[in-house]
């Protein structure tokens, strides 16, 4: 069985943390090897460490369900892929229980072909396992307000082995689900979400934020300064970034430090005198800094309590959403403002065409959000915050 390890500080030439496979003679898989550092070290080409991990992941897969069909990857042809693809269709993940998105099964499906990309560009291979055809987007895709964003052509190479997914919009949380979701939450986890709702914060940089990053706002008011901008050392590929949470978010997080954080530090303390507490803001019950991980695995079950479908990443979208119609409003005022741009740096995306989708969510949830609006920057941020 293929299995992934870590490379450990002071190799000369692999970063710390490198995703290493072996395989079932607990043997480096040299391409997927090289094919990885190629990605994380080449100038110019080198991925943020989530992506390397991403396609680690998706090559642990594949080597591994090589391996346990007694097949070299060399070999490996259109069939091949194929039925693996297949294979996330007919069966739930192991690692979930649930369907394989078909975002997930092409996003899998891309990564194999991008290795043999660049196998077949290294000579380790005499050819592609698979094929393009060309299909034409320009007749099914939005005009009107949002065409000038769209610089792809008319005809398009799609893969072959990927299959077609329909547009996904996200939708924003209404104001009574994000009552129920945040009744779901226990501490600190519901002081979490509250970050992720009005800041739009993903989970490494809200996993990432430390004690000392939280301002002293005793000195400002309320109605002169309703948001406070917060510089953010942990992003999403290293890029410079300001979260601006509201004024009251930050009074409600100084009180977590000083009450909630304060009594479990006493509390593993007497528990263990060696303990130290770690510089992150946000603790989980045993002293230690929140997780990735561990933050989506409890909002995926605060949503299941809750009796609702979606994940941490909604209140992402809901942020998005809300802050793009309060922009909106202002624009009317301000002919200068441009929304849609101030929204892509608040959220970090490096491309404006990444934070367009929000633009056709509005139009679709306009409703919705016009209480949301209020949520948001009101009750929810409030003194009377769980």
């Amino acid at each position: 069985m293929v299995s992934i390890v870590r490379a450990v500080e002071g190799v000369e030439g692999i970063p710390a943390g490198f995703p290493i496979l072996l395989d079932r003679d607990m043997a480096i898989v040299e391409s997927a090897f090289r094919y990885l550092l190629d990605l994380a070290v080449v100038p110019g080409r080198s991925h943020a460490a989530d992506t390397l991990r991403t396609y680690a992941e998706h090559l642990y897969d594949w080597f591994d369900t090589l391996e346990q069909s007694l097949l070299d990857w060399r070999m490996a042809n259109e069939g091949t892929i194929a039925a693996y693809r297949n294979r996330m269709f007919s069966a739930p993940s192991p690692h979930t229980g649930r369907p394989y998105a078909r975002s997930t099964i092409n996003d899998r499906v891309r990564t194999i072909c991008r290795f043999y990309v660049w196998a077949h560009r290294h000579r380790l291979v005499a050819e592609l396992p698979f094929g393009y055809v060309d299909v034409s987007v320009r007749s099914s895709r939005p005009r009107g307000m949002l065409a000038h964003l769209d610089r792809r052509p008319a005809i398009v190479s799609a893969n072959v082995l990927t299959i077609a997914e329909a547009e996904a919009l996200p939708r924003p949380l209404r104001v009574d689900q994000l009552r129920r979701l945040f009744a779901a939450l226990d501490p600190p986890y519901g002081l979490i979400a509250q970050w992720a709702l009005a800041t739009g914060m993903r989970r490494k940089e809200l996993c990432g934020l430390q004690l000392a990053q939280v301002p002293v706002v005793a000195h400002l008011d309320v109605e002169r300064n309703p948001l406070v901008g917060l510089p953010l050392t942990v992003t999403k590929g290293d890029r410079p970034r300001t979260a601006y949470p509201p004024l009251r978010l930050i009074d409600r997080t100084h009180w977590y430090i000083g009450e909630e954080r304060a009594a479990l530090v006493k509390r593993v303390r007497h528990a263990r005198p060696e303990y130290r507490p770690p510089t992150m803001l946000f603790l989980n019950g045993g002293g230690a800094p929140v997780t990735r991980s561990r933050l989506s695995a409890t909002f995926s079950t605060a949503f299941r309590r809750a009796g609702l479908e979606g994940s941490g990443h909604w209140l992402r979208h809901t942020f998005a959403m809300t802050m793009l119609v309060r922009l909106q409003r202002q624009a009317a005022r301000s002919p200068d403002l441009n929304p849609l741009k101030i929204v892509q740096v608040l959220l970090g995306h490096a491309s404006i065409q990444s934070t367009a989708v929000y633009l056709r969510c509005v139009e679709v949830h306009s409703e919705a959000l016009v209480d949301s609006l209020a949520y948001l920057y009101g009750e929810v941020i409030g003194d009377d915050c769980p």
